[in-house]
């Protein structure tokens, strides 16, 4: 009994802490810049609170913007083969019952990407897959550069249909995601309402297409369980994960020409218009006090049942 009082003490404490962040100094929707910040600006008003933006004309010098259409794309990287995920479902690294299942992996042109994108997704290195690209956008964002006194880890490409989904997670990147064409659509969750999002551990497993188009879910025996959110937040069983109710996530759309600010640590999940074209930079976060400060809150929010 005085075991179990404890432990609703604790959760309590947990709760009353994403709320007291949401009063403190969370926004209650996605604020937008209408230029480029400082280097300091941005440190100081979004990087070191952690707080998600939008910023506006932020690349529209970038040629992308203009150049990449389908036409020019396929005369410029259509005959590089490329490694593309697919899935029967649009669904790439998440959770299917009991299983943690990620796409295959599958090799073709970008043309032929073009020509099939129905179900699939595509991430590339920008800079290491096509590189005939980097020319029409820049190889960092110079301000974040100097505010956090790095260059980007990656650069990476998005192309995707529109049933294409990324499932509800967290990165340890700063993240500036830069719409090139269509629409990207967050959800957003702080990484103070952790002891509020499910966890579970899942057998991974990889889709496989038959010879006859089906595609069958393969488990990868010998690999240790995996860590997931189960939830979907487009339609959350509020009856399985009750604490969900506690959160308060933000919805936003990216359009073309702006440039999400998606800071480390925080859960997102992702949809996009067919054929939407993104470019993003990973920036590797510091593991500093802010990083040890959520590692204890994912481990109590061990202890009281979210994992």
């Amino acid at each position: 009994m005085e075991e179990k009082l404890t432990l609703d003490a604790l959760k309590k404490c947990l709760t009353d802490c994403s709320q007291e962040a949401r009063e403190l100094y969370l926004n209650q929707s996605v604020p937008y810049l209408e230029q480029a910040p400082s280097p300091l600006e941005f440190y100081r008003d979004w990087i070191g609170p952690n707080k998600p933006c939008i910023i506006r004309n932020a690349f529209s010098h970038w040629p992308a913007l203009s150049r990449w259409t389908p036409s020019y794309l396929r005369e410029t990287v259509g005959s590089k083969v490329i490694s593309v995920a697919v899935t029967p479902n649009g669904y790439a690294d998440a959770v299917s019952g009991e299983r943690f299942v990620m796409p295959e992996e599958r090799q073709m042109s970008f043309s032929s990407l073009l020509d099939v994108l129905e179900g699939k997704k595509q991430c590339s290195n920008l800079t290491e897959e096509l590189p005939e690209l980097t020319a029409d956008v820049e190889p960092h964002v110079s301000w974040m550069s100097q505010a956090l006194g790095k260059l980007p880890d990656a650069v990476n490409f998005w192309l995707g249909e529109a049933s294409a989904v990324t499932s509800v997670h967290k990165d340890h990147y700063e993240n500036l995601y830069c719409v090139i064409s269509g629409e990207k659509h967050f959800i957003l969750l702080p990484p103070t309402d952790r002891p509020s999002i499910p966890y579970g551990l899942y057998q991974p497993a990889v889709y496989r297409q038959r010879a006859d188009g089906v595609f069958e879910v393969v488990d990868q025996t010998h690999s240790e369980k995996v860590p997931w959110i189960p939830l979907d937040p487009l339609n959350p069983d509020l009856e399985r994960y009750p604490d969900y109710r506690n959160t308060r996530p933000l919805h936003c759309t990216v359009k073309a020409g702006e440039m999400l600010y998606l800071p480390s640590l925080w859960f997102h999940h992702v949809r996009q218009s067919h054929g939407c074209i993104a470019v993003n930079f990973w920036y590797d976060m510091e593991y500093d006090i802010k990083y040890n400060y959520f590692q204890l809150l994912e481990s109590l929010a061990g202890v009281t049942g979210s994992l």
